[in-house]
């Protein structure tokens, strides 16, 4: 916050995907809200040493940096309408689809504000609530997430949801009194520390987690999409998962090592009662679906395991390679 002039600016990073009628009504309500904090926004008076003196009323600014993903509607025309009808507008075109989490980064890496939030382009997310997210960082947090008591939302996302925080919780370090969404808010400095994350598999979470502890929460409201459906399938949301928990966390490898152990414990054990069943009874037979199911069960977490592990070494080459984050096609 500038303290000369009381200003503080806020920056709202969207990406946009499928959103060519629902973004302007996001950027309507962020304009609004904006103006109407303002407006109650008053100079007061104090006394010093007897003689009274005005503070100067606190004026609230903002950016707003629209990431269009490779969306295949027409939202790019939409944004750059948008851009030169408001200078406080940019806007950002890649040149494939990277992902929200990448086009995120993108957007971080343009923005200037005091404070830097994230929402959502279809509208669920409230941005009329901004300044509860606002008053909360002010109690001293880094990063405050929205959340919402009664989600707008198929039953498979909250199920997803629910099964990403105890993911998260287990794997990456989660606070389990935080309920994360795409509503947040962040200060300056740790924006500029995530950006400084260079490789392909961004995840916002994990870069917020091994940023700071220092995490709020407050409530807001959550609403029905003004139009269409969620980008997110099950399979998109499970790709998500897996680049998040193996790009932020070795937990899962050694998870490989205690399910390999705890086979390793099974199968002999099984092999141990086999020898005895047959050195009591000689005449029990060899049982062929007993051993069918074992060879499959341990075929089954060997393939398994190798492929944890072959996708942290894929991840390694990726990287290694260079692969882009993102790749910008043009700014507006």
């Amino acid at each position: 916050m500038n303290s000369q002039d009381n200003n503080t600016l806020i920056s709202f990073v969207i990406p946009c995907y499928r959103s060519q009628g629902t973004i302007e009504t996001v950027i309507n309500e962020i304009r609004e809200t904006i103006n109407q904090k303002n407006a109650t926004e008053r100079p007061s008076e104090q006394s010093s040493e007897g003689t009274a003196a005005k503070i100067p009323a606190r004026v609230f600014s903002y950016e707003i940096i629209l990431v269009n993903d490779s969306s295949p509607d027409d939202v790019w025309s939409v944004i750059k309408r948008l851009a030169a009808e408001d200078h406080n507008i940019k806007g950002i075109c890649l040149a494939k689809n990277f992902g929200q989490h990448c086009a995120l980064m993108a957007g971080y890496a343009q923005a200037t504000g005091d404070y830097v939030v994230s929402l959502d382009d279809d509208g669920q997310t409230p941005a009329s609530e901004t300044f509860k997210l606002v008053d909360e960082l002010e109690k001293g947090y880094d990063v405050v997430y929205g959340y919402y008591e009664h989600a707008k939302q198929h039953l498979f996302r909250r199920f997803g949801s629910w099964t990403n925080k105890k993911m998260a919780e287990a794997i990456i370090g989660q606070p389990k009194t935080l309920k994360t969404t795409s509503f947040f808010i962040m200060k300056k400095f740790i924006v500029e520390e995530i950006v400084k994350y260079p490789h392909p598999f961004a995840y916002i979470s994990g870069l917020v987690f091994r940023a700071t502890k220092n995490l709020g929460n407050v409530e807001v409201g959550h609403r029905l999409r003004l139009e269409g459906e969620s980008g997110y399938t099950i399979a998109g949301l499970i790709r998500l998962w897996i680049n998040g928990f193996t790009a932020f966390s070795v937990k899962p490898l050694r998870a490989a090592t205690f399910i390999g152990f705890l086979c390793a414990i099974i199968g002999l054990i099984a092999g141990g009662f086999v020898v005895y069943e047959k050195l009591m009874n000689p005449a029990v037979p060899l049982g062929y679906t007993s051993l069918l199911a074992s060879l499959l069960f341990i075929g089954g977490m060997i393939m398994l395991l190798l492929g944890l592990i072959g996708e942290y070494v894929g991840r390694i080459y990726i990287s290694i390679n260079h692969s882009p984050q993102y790749v910008i096609r043009e700014k507006v």
